[in-house]
């Protein structure tokens, strides 16, 4: 079978095939195809099943490139691992779990999930008002989250962002950090900082954050508030206590969406001590419109070292 894609800028085919044709010689080795390139654009030639994929997969990544993302190496290797049958996820279903997000004026970004687990995550925020993300680092539990949260007020779904994190050493120790209260307890909240900056520039950030739009804050900042009409996240959750979740959990007001993430294996909390995720996932996993998420090594989306890491510590 031979199916025709047309392209209305021939700049888009050197894109998407990749410095030296890397993208194209991988698309061809995995589904089985024959690309070729004539003056209506690219010819597919193969099986009507692997060609009919094949083109799926080029509208999916024409798409990301119409949005300003660029078209990397991994982002093929990650969209043809979710397209084996063993997975369960075609091309259209990759397409729907894209996140838009705002950068700045009219430039825009696309966040794409890249595993089965990353797009179960994205779809259970999208259908519930409190989602658990528990899993190692790297799989993008608090980068996604964020994504959703920045697209949420973009679309005028919320009116601000909370961002939330343990102070675990809010005692003594942290006494010893020069600076007043706010510079003491920065250090606790930069990974949600470098996300924000991540995805949107630093100017709008700082504006949104006077304003009041966005607001960083440890974790016993929230004590005594209703957070209506708010995107809620609590990150590093497995630092906080049962009673610092109980507290949490009970802000959630009208309007407003809450995604807690964690890792249940790396709690920085006193010997003996029941960590909150840990305690909420026991009390909470069989009620109605809360949904946890369990992602894995097979959801790391970081150097393919950090996955074989996550495994062998798995295995001990």
């Amino acid at each position: 079978m031979e199916r025709t894609i047309h392209f209305d800028d021939n700049a888009y085919i050197q894109l998407l095939f990749g410095q030296y044709d890397n993208n194209l010689k991988l698309i061809e080795k995995q589904l089985k195809v024959k690309i070729l390139r004539d003056d209506k654009g690219l010819r597919i030639v193969g099986e009507k099943e692997q060609a009919e994929k094949t083109c799926e997969l080029f509208d999916y990544l024409l798409t990301l490139i119409q949005n300003g993302s660029s078209i990397k190496h991994r982002d093929i290797i990650y969209a043809l691992k979710l397209a084996k049958p063993d997975e369960g996820v075609d091309f259209k279903r990759l397409a729907k779990g894209k996140i838009e997000i705002l950068v700045s004026g009219n430039r825009g970004q696309i966040v794409t999930p890249k595993t089965k687990g990353q797009i179960d995550y994205v779809d259970a925020i999208k259908a519930n008002d409190i989602v658990f993300g528990i899993g190692p680092a790297g799989t993008g539990k608090t980068y996604l989250a964020m994504a959703m949260a920045v697209n949420a007020l973009k679309r005028g779904l919320v009116r601000r962002i909370i961002l939330t994190r343990p102070a675990i050493e809010a005692g003594e120790n942290l006494g010893f950090l020069p600076g007043d209260m706010v510079e003491k307890i920065s250090p606790y909240l930069r990974p949600l900082y470098d996300a924000l900056y991540d995805m949107m520039d630093t100017e709008k950030v700082e504006e949104l954050i006077e304003h009041g739009i966005i607001e960083v804050a440890p974790l016993a900042f929230m004590r005594g508030r209703t957070l209506n009409d708010a995107f809620v996240i609590l990150d590093e959750a497995q630092n906080s206590t049962s009673f610092q979740m109980k507290m949490f959990l009970t802000r959630l007001g009208f309007d407003s969406k809450t995604v807690i993430t964690g890792d249940i294996t790396q709690s920085d909390l006193p010997k003996g001590t029941q960590d909150g995720l840990s305690n909420a996932e026991k009390i909470l996993k069989d009620i109605e419109g809360i949904k946890f998420i369990y992602l894995t090594g097979n959801d790391v989306v970081r150097h393919e070292l950090v996955q074989r890491i996550i495994e062998a510590y798995e295995k001990r």
